[in-house]
């Protein structure tokens, strides 16, 4: 559409250069005279060369468009686990007990993560007060990582920390006829005691879902850093808010899901702990992946598009016909 208004433009412009010379030579004066002034322009000339880069113009939008031509498909098998990775999003985050702090370092991790699993389809919630698929189940995990890095405390409105929400949005990414291929790698400070998040722990483990916790911060904890006053983060009455880590009640999640929980120091071995957990996970094969290779001709446009703007340029708007230095 943007090509077309261009194109549009361009016919516009012409149309008003046309109106302007033909008023022009109006208001010179005596006709004859005017016509003997100006019997070295070529009024087909002009045209020719508005053509010109009317095709110049059409040649950049085709090869913006990159037009491309599908080659064969080979089927792609590749054989893992669904994971879902709930990451908590909410302000408590913010908090620096660990350098830069916990989003950025659970932003770190999950990138190792998604290089780690290759093979596994990777989707992401994110959660605070209210918990939301940010990107379901997929093996683009380019995608992955940048729905990761957008993932901030604003993305979320209400804020908490709904550990059973997230869960549940969580499970409900999975194909429900598997018992097995799953897990979600939950990461959160687990600030907020949530009374149900253990008994639905205890129910997805009997859908088959694995419940592996990273936990995020220290138990003596730290103040929480308000991006929008600058300060930390008071209560009603005044006093710093100090966000600690709820290691008990992680624990207590994985252990009913026969995960295992992380209090995540350094990225590395946090990833190697957890790879070796899902390891134990049965893997599935799946082939509904393919790959198809793509010859583009954007290039060729390209080509075509300075061919005819180096005509234009050089092309002249007086008659071919015309020779100055003729005596």
């Amino acid at each position: 559409m943007t090509g077309l208004f261009a194109l549009i433009v361009l016919g516009g412009l012409f149309a008003f250069v046309l109106f302007w010379k033909k008023r022009t030579v109006k208001k010179i004066g005596d006709p004859l005279l005017v016509k003997e002034l100006i019997k070295k322009y070529s009024p087909f000339n002009f045209l020719f060369k508005f053509l010109l880069v009317v095709v110049c113009l059409t040649a950049i939008i085709f090869g913006a468009a990159n037009l491309q031509r599908p080659g064969a498909e080979e089927a792609v098998s590749r054989k893992g686990i669904d994971v879902m990775i709930a990451m908590d999003v909410s302000r408590s985050m913010l908090a620096d007990d660990i350098k830069p702090n916990r989003l950025e370092r659970a932003r770190q991790l999950i990138y190792k993560l998604i290089e780690k699993f290759p093979d596994d389809r990777i989707g992401l919630v994110v959660f605070a007060g209210h918990a939301y698929l940010q990107m379901p189940l997929t093996t683009d995990h380019a995608a992955a990582r940048m729905y990761v890095q957008q993932a901030n405390p604003g993305i979320v409105a209400a804020q908490g920390t709904v550990i059973s929400e997230a869960l549940r949005v969580s499970t409900k990414a999975f194909n429900s006829k598997d018992r097995k291929f799953k897990s979600i790698i939950l990461i959160t400070d687990g600030e907020d005691h949530d009374e149900q998040a253990i008994p639905l722990a205890q129910q997805i483990a009997s859908e088959g879902v694995m419940v592996n916790t990273v936990g995020i911060g220290s138990p003596e904890g730290s103040p929480i850093l308000d991006t929008s006053t600058h300060d930390f983060k008071k209560d009603a009455s005044g006093n710093t808010v100090i966000s600690k880590l709820n290691e008990t009640e992680l624990q207590a999640l994985a252990g009913a899901t026969n995960g295992i929980y992380i209090r995540l120091s350094e990225p590395d071995q946090a990833v190697a702990a957890l790879d070796a957990q899902l390891s134990q996970i049965e893997k599935t094969a799946s082939g509904d992946n393919t790959l198809r290779e793509y010859t583009s001709y954007f290039q060729w446009f390209i080509a075509l598009a300075l061919l005819f703007l180096i005509t234009e340029f050089f092309y002249p708007e007086r008659s071919l016909s015309y020779h100055p230095f003729k005596i």
